[in-house]
């Protein structure tokens, strides 16, 4: 805490002004922590308008409410509080909680809410000073609301509250606020980049100032510019009323930033001034509160200070860096990450958004020369944590939030590659950050939206093409990298940005935007880190495509937060989605959300039931699937050496022959450790054959070995899709449609045998549960009517009880009412041979790579020759051979590859590994 104190002495000894409201209150090591309650109905309440009422809920069973035909007055209607406590605590800084129910009206207005937005607010006033607004009430009914740090001057004081309708106030608790620890690892800490001399230092250096400078009026940057211009050059008048706070105002905001970039790139003085004057007016006046996520707008304000004070720097007084300096300070202390900044992890959750990444380095870049202090944070922050963590997770060029949270928390990534890189002049990530965008154009279905991935938003009618965007994460990307292919997409998402000040800070206008994406290759394995493949037949995008898309996950490591439980979960796309994720994402923690849409039994995938399973506090049922993580290791070593974040391990990923454009995709997986220890030991292997045919594009073998540490934990084989599928004699007939274009997938269970197994098929609200327990979709009206709200789930499961079992299936996917293909299936002790068209493949049937001999039957089909492909084999040399000796070659199985492709006539062979 020592440290703490001579930090804040230290800059405002500095600027020559003393924040009393800041020294006065530190609380040192050894002073006594303060926590008190106060009884609601203890306070002194307005007789006109209020009243005690008796509830059993309540700690005392007697509370504080409106009377039933008393008005709320939370935008000060009337000036007499409607209840009021005198309190005396010691001088400093204190955590302001309220305790509060519903009654029959507030519970029916949460009930109809469908934002944070519709949460109730009360009133409160210390004295005579500024009052504010703040959450009591939200629609997910926590009944224990923080309502900030106030300050409290040591003499008996008047706290005044004004309730809301709805509301019966339980009880206040006031506790001492004491700033987050500094971690001792910090205190030695020297960074290896600091802020140059001289300004600007944000976005941009004086090197980099003539460049931008150069660029305004070229190409695509001319428009942006007029655009900016014109904005900057506009007046922005406003009043503020005395003692009255005002809430954030991004268009404020924008207009400041505009008119401090305005004036570096024209030196034009007036409009510099009024950005100065617009920001501290604002900046010492602006209230936040407590609002859900208000963390974002917090930040965007200390950004756009930070950027006036660093572009204005020269302009203004020293009254004015004064008054940015305190309010800067002010509002870094409510920041979700608090100040100092170690409140929350940078790796993941809200703290690996723009707190850190963006505003506070921004922050801490602009105040460097007055406080060096908050700088070295920071730095430490993103440099010792964030980056060694981003290297080691983009090995996998994908989020492991998903394709929504994961672009908009990638672009915080790259917000701080960019403000280090026109600082410093140094690329302080891994160039494999830049490669990282590639994920979403392999995500991309021909009706525009994505392959669903973690927590997200990405959906749209069946019938209407719905192009998923992030136009600002692409051009973020784009610029940094200076890809071509990059800003391809970019243009396909629009070409365009919201913030004409950042499209001028980094966009070249001569890089020239590649959109042909045929010269990718069709399929992608993503590598050890989250382990993924996806494989497709081509990359036309529209309402006519007949292109397959399809995606295998498992391997790698579980980073919680919104990433679901879905190792070896499959989705396959075609006209439509045939094999989908069920579950939408409306508030995160809901029963619904933590027991359907980011669990297992949503996702098609293995499920394995043991009843005495227990999952997470918040998972009240059992579905049967992979371990629930919420947790996310705080680095790479962890992730590696703990067990917990193990999410399975990949065995061997492969296509071939082209690979560019390969008629066969193979993944495979071992993910015994995904799941508890009731999974002895469990592999996936999958296989995508393109078969280059208008009618029958595709074909997906799936084959799984589970085996489980007790024969009675009753397995299930899942799949989920949007429509019913029909179920007949072991094939189970899916099918989707984009508009009238009808596809269909046939699967074909080949192993078990039917009549071995048990068929359940779950429609509609049934399928919205958990072995039993249903659960309420969210009322968020973005997620109702949704093909993924209404689904369908079919499970098969074996008769007879056993630790081990296989599932071997075929996904045939045809055009309209196109006859499926003949599929042969032969079995011996060590592999399952599939036969079709002109395709041979060849399954290892145990969990491990094989290293022994086998015979292989290359059957008659009417072709010259079979495409023949192997997989599951150990490294090392192989032998091909047949008896007459006409056929002997020797092949490399390569390590993580582990497969053969090769074209062969029909006869018999030995394949055999050369010792």
């Amino acid at each position: 805490m020592k440290v703490i104190i001579s930090f804040y002495l230290l800059f405002l000894n500095i600027f020559g002004f003393y924040m009393a409201a800041y020294s006065s209150t530190m609380q040192d090591d050894n002073s006594k922590s303060i926590s008190v309650k106060f009884e609601a109905e203890s306070s002194i309440i307005n007789p006109q308008y209020m009243e005690v009422v008796n509830d059993n809920r309540l700690s005392q069973y007697k509370g504080i409410a409106l009377k039933e035909k008393a008005s709320s007055a939370i935008k000060g209607e009337r000036t007499d509080p409607d209840l009021f406590f005198e309190i005396t605590l010691p001088q400093g800084r204190y955590i302001l909680r309220t305790h509060t129910f519903t009654d029959c009206e507030g519970a029916e207005l949460m009930k109809k809410a469908t934002s944070k937005f519709e949460s109730l607010y009360t009133r409160i006033q210390i004295d005579n000073e500024r009052p504010t607004q703040r959450v009591i009430y939200v629609p997910w009914d926590v009944r224990t609301q923080t309502l900030g740090i106030f300050y409290f001057k040591g003499d008996k004081q008047s706290l005044k509250l004004w309730l809301p309708k709805g509301v019966r106030l339980d009880y206040i608790q006031i506790q001492s606020y004491t700033p987050p620890p500094i971690p001792d690892r910090v205190a030695d800490y020297i960074p290896p980049y600091t802020p140059p001399p001289g300004r600007p230092r944000l976005w941009l250096n004086n090197q980099s100032l003539d460049i931008i400078k150069e660029r305004l009026n070229k190409g695509e940057n001319k428009v942006y510019w007029e655009k900016l211009s014109n904005k900057a050059l506009t007046p922005y008048n406003i009043e503020y009323e005395y003692n009255k706070e005002i809430t954030y105002d991004p268009e404020l905001e924008t207009t400041a930033r505009y008119k401090a970039f305005y004036y570096l790139m024209t030196n034009d003085k007036v409009i510099g001034e009024e950005a100065i004057k617009l920001m501290t007016g604002y900046l010492s006046r602006v209230e936040f509160g407590n609002l859900l996520d208000i963390t974002r707008e917090i930040g965007r304000a200390i950004y756009s200070a930070s950027l006036v004070y660093d572009w204005c720097y020269e302009l203004m007084s020293t009254n004015d860096r004064k008054i940015l300096f305190e309010n800067l300070i002010r509002l870094a202390e409510e920041m979700e990450i608090g100040w100092p900044p170690f409140k929350q992890s940078v790796l993941t959750g809200h703290g690996s958004e723009a707190q850190i990444h963006r505003d506070l380095l921004a922050m801490s870049i602009a105040i460097y020369d007055e406080a060096p202090m908050p700088y070295k944070y920071c730095s430490y922050r993103i440099l010792e944590e964030l980056v060694p963590m981003r290297n080691w997770q983009y090995q996998s060029p994908r989020h492991n939030q998903g394709v929504n949270y994961g672009a908009y928390r990638s672009q915080w990534d790259i917000h701080a590659a960019w403000l280090f890189y026109r600082m410093a002049g140094k690329e302080v990530f891994d160039k494999n950050l830049k490669r990282f965008p590639y994920y979403w154009l392999y995500m991309r279905l021909p009706n525009g939206q994505m392959l669903r991935d973690g927590d997200g938003f990405n959906t749209g009618k069946p019938e209407e093409f719905y192009y998923w965007k992030s136009p600002e994460t692409l051009f973020l990307f784009y610029t940094y990298a200076n890809d071509s292919k990059l800003k391809g997409e970019f243009m396909r998402q629009g070409g365009a940005i919201n913030d004409p000040m950042l499209f001028l800070l980094l966009n070249d206008p001569d890089l020239k935007a590649d959109e042909n994406l045929k010269d990718l290759p069709l399929s992608i394995d993503f590598g050890p880190i989250l382990g993924s493949m996806i494989a497709r037949t081509g990359w036309n995008i529209g309402m006519e495509s007949d292109d397959v898309v399809a995606e295998i996950k498992g391997g790698g490591y579980h980073f919680g937060n919104h990433q679901h439980s879905d190792a070896g979960s499959l989705q396959l796309f075609y006209r439509g989605f045939q094999v989908a994720d069920l579950g939408v994402y409306g508030f995160y923690g809901t029963p619904y959300d933590m027991n359907f849409n980011k669990r297992s039994i949503s996702h098609s995938m293995m499920l394995a039931v043991d009843p005495d399973e227990f999952f997470d506090n918040r998972v009240t049922s059992n579905d049967g699937g992979t371990r629930f993580n919420q947790r996310h290791p705080d680095s790479p070593e962890v992730a590696m050496n703990d067990p917990w974040f193990n999410n399975g391990t990949v065995i061997s990923t492969d296509f071939g022959p082209s690979s560019k454009t390969p008629r066969f995709s193979y993944f495979s997986v071992n993910l015994k450790n995904a799941y508890s220890d009731k999974i002895e030991d469990y592999t996936r292997q999958f296989c995508f054959v393109n078969l280059e045919n208008d009618t029958i594009p595709a074909l997906i073998v799936l084959m799984d070995k589970m085996i489980t540490a007790n024969p009675n934990f009753k397995k299930y084989w899942q799949i989920n899709s949007h429509t019913k599928p029909v179920i007949s004699n072991g094939r189970f007939v899916l099918e989707n449609r984009m508009r009238e274009r009808v596809g269909k997938t046939y699967v074909q269970l080949l192993t078990p045998k039917s009549g071995t197994y048990s068929v359940e098929l779950l429609s509609g609200r049934d399928a919205n549960s958990s072995f039993g327990t249903k659960y309420e979709i969210p009322s968020r009206e973005m997620t109702r009517n949704l093909p993924e709200t209404n689904g369908h789930r079919f499970m098969v499961s074996p008769l007879k009880p056993q630790k081990s079992d296989h599932f071997l299936a075929s996904f045939q996917v045809v055009a309209g009412d196109q006859k499926p293909i003949d599929i042969s299936c032969t079995e011996t002790n060590d592999n399952y041979f599939l036969s079709f068209e002109d395709y041979l493949l060849a399954i290892n049937k145990e969990t491990e790579l094989t290293d022994s001999p086998f015979p292989m039957v290359v059957p008659e089909c009417g072709h010259p020759t079979q495409q023949v492909v192997i997989m599951g084999l150990k490294e090392g040399l192989w032998n091909i051979s047949n008896d007459p000796g006409s056929v002997n070659f020797d092949v490399e199985v390569l390590p993580d590859k582990n497969t053969i492709y090769f074209q062969m006539t029909s006869g018999t062979y030995k394949i055999t590994p050369r010792k």
